[in-house]
């Protein structure tokens, strides 16, 4: 059953859904860049305006981190992330992976996650003890523990790659799986919830990318820290997602050496 957090928080990325597509097939955006050089359209502010509606409607006590508005009320004990339009850039060029995320911290933990494709209509969800969904059926990650016979997909490297030493035990792991992949933003998440695919790698993301994600997978039977093995929280900017304690180690091992 879901509690009424779970649901207010479907019920806000199903709004944000009609907002996104409204605008996904429209006139040509007027796109600008925030300080990060990354996309910004009216899309994202009005999709963002509406989840908040929602979500603040229900809970006005709660605070809110939002991708486009920042942080409000920070000193609540509850406070809701809030990615309007993960995946802007794919947004603006009409390339359908991108997504809407959206979680809720009760002090330093995430307790539950909401990930929904508008243009699929493939949305999951997780709350702390209550295992995961896509489109309310149950999902399991794989549980593979071999990484000859895992499947790798990697989002972005940027710093990863930049790293020599990184680098070069990159090129050793995706020599050692069995097939590598770079689905990206929302989807990869997914596919490993569900156990399509057993690893997800990045070295470069926000936390609002990807807090619903880490509930998700781990309430789908999976591990998921940052690239130094520490639990996902605000200051999260890397992520080792896999399928089965024994495949992160694998993963893990060989990427230890590298860390600062």
């Amino acid at each position: 059953m879901k509690s009424a957090y779970l649901s207010k928080a479907i019920e806000a990325a199903e709004a944000a859904q009609e907002v996104i597509r409204h605008y996904y097939r429209g006139d040509k955006l007027n796109t600008q860049l925030k300080e990060d050089q990354s996309p910004v359209t009216v899309a994202d502010v009005e999709t963002e305006k509406v989840i908040k509606e929602v979500l603040l409607g229900a809970f006005p006590e709660h605070g809110t981190f939002g991708e486009e508005t920042g942080k409000d009320n920070p000193d609540a004990e509850f406070t809701w992330l809030i990615d309007p339009i993960d995946g802007t850039k794919s947004f603006v060029r009409q390339y359908p992976l991108f997504s809407t995320q959206i979680a809720l911290m009760q002090g330093d933990e995430i307790i539950l996650g909401v990930s929904n494709s508008p243009i699929y209509e493939e949305l999951a969800y997780a709350e702390k003890g209550k295992g995961a969904f896509m489109n309310d059926e149950p999902i399991r990650v794989s549980g593979e523990v071999s990484l000859a016979k895992s499947i790798l997909s990697m989002g972005n490297i940027e710093t990863l790659a930049r790293n020599e030493n990184a680098w070069k035990q990159m090129a050793k792991i995706i020599g050692e799986v069995n097939r590598t992949r770079g689905y990206g933003d929302y989807y990869h998440y997914h596919l490993l919830a569900a156990g399509s695919i057993d690893v997800v790698l990045e070295s470069d993301v926000n936390i609002l990318d990807i807090a619903p994600a880490s509930i998700i997978i781990q309430e789908a039977g999976g591990v998921f820290t940052d690239l130094a093995g520490k639990p996902v929280g605000l200051e999260t900017t890397s992520v080792l997602a896999a399928a089965s304690p024994e495949l992160y180690k694998a993963i893990d091992d060989r990427l230890i050496c590298c860390r600062d």
